[in-house]
């Protein structure tokens, strides 16, 4: 789970903490994986939720790919085959995940596409070959999440009902928590 960054485009706050449909956007999240054999929150420790590792890429703000690889690092070392990567502020996950981890087969992973955009933080990646990726670049801190998984074999899976959608602005938290404002459960 990658809960860490600026929100800059949120005015500063901690995204992780914003409430879309009554719930936070992190255990949104975290619901989405909840039968996951471990999950790991890449974020502040502020951010630490019972039973679930917490993280902090170093140095921190280093991105998402930093925040992959500290996230992959954390994993226990005989943790599953299958790594979900997912942000934070993509509520509806849960929708898409079965949907992605059916596709994965043989490829290195799945991703969403959605608006003829792939969405690399919404996705299921094979272990090794993420760790292979990993290892590749150059450096982690600062990486761009598309070089990380260019050279990987991906299935994409469109998303064509807006699961992958995410709250990267203020407009964004008001459409996502109208959609999911009459729900109980996130």
């Amino acid at each position: 789970m990658l809960a860490g960054g600026r929100a800059r485009r949120l005015g500063g706050v901690s995204k992780p903490d914003v409430r879309v449909g009554g719930v936070a956007l992190l255990d949104h999240a975290l619901a989405a994986v909840a039968g996951a054999t471990a999950a790991v929150v890449v974020g502040p420790p502020t951010l630490a939720r019972p039973g679930v590792a917490t993280v902090l890429e170093d140095p921190p703000d280093g991105g998402p790919v930093a925040g992959i690889a500290a996230g992959l690092d954390a994993l226990p070392a005989d943790g599953p085959d299958l790594v979900v990567v997912l942000a934070c502020d993509v509520p509806r996950a849960a929708h898409v995940l079965p949907a992605l981890l059916a596709a994965v087969g043989d490829a290195d992973g799945a991703r969403t596409v959605a608006d003829g955009r792939a969405q690399h933080l919404v996705a299921v990646y094979r272990r090794a070959a993420l760790r292979a990726a990993l290892d590749a670049l150059p450096a982690v801190h600062g990486a761009a999440a598309h070089r990380l998984v260019g050279g990987l074999r991906l299935v994409d899976v469109v998303d064509d009902r807006g699961a992958s959608a995410d709250a990267d602005t203020w407009a964004d938290v008001e459409r996502l928590d109208a959609a999911l404002g009459d729900r109980i459960d996130p």
